[in-house]
């Protein structure tokens, strides 16, 4: 059994279930569990569809926990009439590690792959997964110490993004496919793949974009400006904006909330890695896109904002002084992070600019996201496959 509860859990879900199919030598795998269309697309039944259950915010999941106990029940009664040989739980701790308390205590063996972030907050509730979980598969580096310090067994696999994340368009087919100006520099806007995360991160990356549209920057003195990008003498470029959209949002959804900003942004479908790869920077809501973008090496402003409540309730208990995820691996502040209040259209544009207006700086951040990509990497077996070998040794017993 696979359960996996947002977009990014699907995508590594899909990834897991192709991989377990190929590292079956021989045996027959049945796949069943929790996730979206990535995952049924790799041949998984999933007897629920997790992606209806993608919500942020403490009131809004009080409101939704009818819903989240009914798929509770049902992914129980399934593990139960389907006799799983291993639950593979991935990321979704609030719902997962549940469900990992109640399987572990029915015999079943539990296996959980892309940690909850107990280290960065909530840590009491590594308690849970040292008696519920047989083994934590781990995508961070930093992960594994901290899991054998707090006696629970785990093995870092690698960053499953690590391997796929890549550019496979050249900058003119990209631009042509979408009706862009090869010449001129494209700035990608990635606002996340929820819908509170779109209501809050949405409008000020929008007005940030009309304003950075009219911002002075150096194109050349950044080298944005080479030989794909002409500057003509007395010429003044412009950026351009994409927006890739997560396979969770609605294309019309977005055009409604962006209103006039539609105009100034172009929307991009199933080509979000070529749009981010060919950035000249980003400004990317802190989570899974904050890792692409550390992977293809693309500047980045991370911001994170929510409702007022949320803010309050959930701050007093993160325990660090940094968010995003690239500057956690780097373990230190590589790229500029705002955060709540922070994270105004104003200060999106001052950072962008300052970081696109300084050659010297825009260098550092390069080679730092560099030396973050290389640490995501595993030795040499892609991250899904050697999570799927763990995964299959335990179901069939030798681990």
């Amino acid at each position: 059994m696979l359960v996996a509860g947002e977009a990014s859990g699907d995508k590594h879900g899909a990834a897991l279930a192709f991989a377990l199919r190929n590292a079956s030598t021989g045996r027959e795998v049945e796949l069943f569990g929790a996730g979206g269309k990535e995952m049924r697309a790799a041949g998984v039944d999933t007897v629920v569809d997790s992606l209806k259950l993608g919500i942020i915010g403490i009131p809004e999941i009080a409101r939704a926990l009818p819903r989240f106990y009914t798929a509770y029940r049902r992914l129980v009664r399934a593990a139960q009439a389907r006799r799983a040989d291993a639950v593979v739980l991935i990321d979704w701790p609030d719902f997962n590690l549940r469900l990992a308390r109640r399987l572990n205590r029915e015999g079943f063996k539990v296996v959980y792959y892309i940690s909850p972030q107990v280290w960065a907050w909530r840590k009491y509730r590594v308690r849970a997964i040292r008696r519920s979980v047989r083994r934590m598969l781990v995508i961070l580096p930093f992960e594994e110490e901290f899991y054998r310090r707090e006696g629970v067994a785990v093995e870092y696999v690698g960053h499953p993004l690590s391997g796929a994340v890549r550019v496979t368009r050249s900058r003119e087919e990209f631009a042509c496919v979408h009706g862009l100006d090869a010449r001129r520099p494209i700035i990608a806007l990635l606002p996340g793949s929820r819908q509170k995360e779109l209501h809050y991160h949405l409008p000020v990356m929008a007005e940030a974009a009309a304003r950075l549209a009219e911002a002075a920057i150096d194109w050349e003195a950044t080298g944005s400006v080479d030989g794909s990008i002409e500057n003509p003498a007395g010429r003044r470029i412009r950026a351009q904006f994409v927006m890739p959209l997560a396979s969770t949002v609605e294309r019309r959804e977005v055009e409604a909330m962006l209103g006039p900003a539609v105009d100034v942004i172009k929307l991009i479908e199933q080509d979000g890695y070529n749009a981010l790869g060919h950035s000249v920077a980003a400004v990317v809501a802190s989570g899974t896109a904050t890792v692409e973008a550390a992977l293809l090496g693309v500047p980045m402003v991370i911001v994170y904002r929510g409702s007022e409540l949320n803010w309050r309730l959930i701050r007093p208990l993160i325990k660090l002084d940094t968010f995003g995820m690239a500057n956690l691996i780097a373990g230190k502040r590589i790229v500029p992070e705002l955060i709540q209040h922070e994270a105004t259209p104003v200060r999106i544009v001052s950072e962008l600019v300052a970081i696109l207006s300084d050659p010297r700086r825009l260098a550092t951040i390069k080679e730092n996201l560099a030396l973050v990509s290389a640490r995501l990497g595993s030795a040499g077996t892609p991250p899904s496959e050697l999570a799927a070998r763990r995964v299959l040794e335990i179901a069939i017993g030798e681990r």
